[in-house]
């Protein structure tokens, strides 16, 4: 199977994110009845749980557009804005091997060089990485979660053209996952350039969902480690720990 065809079917690299079975995933919580079980809720530990995820990705306004801001909204099974699923999944080696993320992104989260051994030369786990694709009523826009240009601190996060670059892709970051079985996991840029603090999704830590003016997810460096497999005592920041379920919000 070529990686341009590894669909989510098995939802392999989000059950990691979520740190859920498959199974109890599609029975727990997408957003709409139209969207159904293969769409994703993505949501921030700050805010909520696999069991009350309370506010999840959405696309401001609806707008299926070039830039178009990520904000939190609050759950909801009428909310088209809220549909996500997941185009391309697999591992950083995949990715690299299909031209989409660099050799210091497949080096450091990858396999290294020599991905087709199959033998990791960075001494680490070849981590997974997927893309998140805005789906409103299920209809697929081409336009996935990332950001605008290489990632820096503070870009904000918006919707870019799925499959083009790295700046669409999320690596899970099992090494600084937190939570009873690791099931909350920062999400690095796949366009990552700082390889000490990487760029991770990052809700704003001044801000709530129910704003007025409704803060705009973004990237900020990764600040500590979970506890998790990390070296730290458990300091990574809430606001950069993100879970995912599947399935139409209650």
């Amino acid at each position: 199977m070529g990686f341009r065809t590894k669909i989510i079917a098995g939802a392999a690299s989000v059950m990691l994110l979520s740190g859920v079975s498959v199974a109890g995933a599609l029975t727990s919580h997408a957003a709409t009845p139209s969207c159904g079980f293969s769409c994703v809720d993505v949501f921030n530990r700050a805010f909520g749980t696999h069991r009350s995820p309370n506010f999840t990705l959405d696309v401001f306004r609806q707008a299926a557009k070039i830039g178009q801001p990520i904000i939190l909204f609050r759950t909801s099974n009428t909310d088209p804005a809220e549909d996500f699923t997941v185009g391309f999944q697999g591992q950083v080696s995949d990715f690299y091997q299909a031209g989409l993320v660099s050799s210091s992104v497949n080096l450091h989260y990858g396999c290294g060089a020599n991905f087709y051994t199959g033998v990791c030369t960075n001494g680490f786990q070849d981590d997974y990485a997927f893309e998140v694709e805005y789906s409103p009523n299920g209809v697929n826009t081409g336009l996935c979660v990332g950001v605008a240009s290489t990632a820096y601190q503070g870009e904000g996060v918006s919707l870019q053209h799925c499959g083009v670059s790295a700046r669409t892709v999320w690596i899970i970051d099992t090494a600084d996952a937190t939570g009873f079985n690791n099931n909350y996991s920062p999400a690095i840029n796949g366009s990552d350039t700082n390889f000490s603090h990487p760029f991770v999704l990052t809700y704003p830590s001044n801000g709530y969902p129910t704003d007025s003016s409704r803060p705009q997810v973004l990237v900020d460096e990764l600040t500590g480690f979970s506890g998790g497999f990390g070296p730290g005592p458990g300091t990574v920041n809430d606001f950069q720990e993100w879970g995912a379920d599947f399935g139409v919000l209650k």
